[in-house]
This record gives C-alpha cells, structure tokens and sequence, in this order.
C-alpha cells in the first residue's frame, strides 16, 4: 500500500469520528481535531496542495484554542461559557475582510513561492477554513454554511489531485455540513 492511500484511509476514519463528535457538538471533536492534521498535513504535502498542508498548523492550533473554549466554566458552574447560537452581524464584516485578506496572502504566497497547479481553489478552501474553523470555536450556527461551501469545493480539488478517499470524505462533510446547520438550528429552536 502506498503512503497516500495510507494517509487517506487514516484521514477518513479520524475524519468521520470528527464529523460525528461536531455534529454532536461534542467536545472531544478537538482532541481529533488536534491529531487529524497530521495526518491529513502529509498527506496534502505530498499531493502538492500546500496551503492545504500548511493549514493544518493553524488547525492543531485551533484545536487546541476550541478545546480551551469550550472547556471553560464560568465561576464554577457546570455549564460551558459558550453556547451554541448565530454569528452577530458585527462579526460578519470582520469574517469577511479575515477571509479576503487570508485568501489574497495565500494566494499570493503559492503563486510566488510554491509550484501549486492550484493556487486559487487551495487558497480560497483554506482562508474560508481559518474563518470557519475560529466560528466553530465560537459555536457559531452559521459555520455549519462556511464548511458547506469549502466542502463542496475541496471535493472537486480532490479529485483532480488524484486522493479521491479524502474526496469522498469531504462529500460526506458536504452533506453533514447542511445537516449539522438544521441539527444546530433545533438545538437552540432557531432558524
């Protein structure tokens, strides 16, 4: 067996475990979170996709952060600080400049630095995750809309950079994206 097969069966079986734990808004999906980039860091370092790649710092990094929220308990109290609820509008215009400014600096950074066939698509997934992955961490309804989109594209950008395990994975996230948005809905009776 190869090491991309490897890394993709790897990657699917900590991927569908994540996927579970955060529809089940579950705090254990960060402990996943922090030992799923490895994983899926090498395996997109050796199919050329280094945005891709290089996300997955920021995503142990991030799983470290989101374990840290949700964990916290005001004055000893038993319920999380963070609840589960929509994005406030004065945050959507910080998101959206957060994500362009990320998507023109990687752009910028694998178009001049890197031999990426797919600086845009790479680019655009990855700054819409750094937005997405810090919504999570907020337990923002709305993230559930951000994944949908990088989702849907990363498929495609899978199976042109030949790791079609992952591909079908983010197929199924594709789907789980819109069904985590409605579950999250019903958790709060909102939407």
């Amino acid at each position: 067996m190869d090491l991309k097969l490897i890394l993709q069966i790897i990657g699917l079986i900590l991927g569908l475990l994540y996927l579970w734990l955060e529809y089940k808004a579950n705090i254990w999906l960060w402990l996943i979170g922090i030992i799923m980039p490895i994983v899926h860091g090498i395996l997109y370092l050796t199919s050329g996709l280094y945005a891709d790649a290089a996300m997955n710092v920021y995503y142990v990094v991030a799983g470290l952060y989101g374990w840290f929220m949700w964990s916290r308990k005001p004055n000893g109290s038993d319920a999380a600080v963070i609840k589960i609820g929509h994005t406030p509008l004065k945050k959507i215009v910080p998101l959206v400049l957060a994500y362009a400014i990320a998507h023109v600096l990687i752009y910028y950074v694998l178009v001049n630095f890197t031999d990426s066939t797919v600086p845009f698509c790479d680019s655009l997934t990855t700054a819409l995750s750094i937005v997405a992955l810090w919504m999570l961490s907020r337990k923002y309804i709305e993230q559930w809309l951000v994944w949908l989109v990088v989702d849907a594209i990363t498929v495609g950008l899978y199976l042109y950079k030949e790791i079609p395990i992952t591909a079908g994975l983010y197929t199924l996230y594709t789907c789980m994206a819109l069904a985590g948005y409605f579950r999250w809905c019903r958790m709060v009776s909102e939407c």
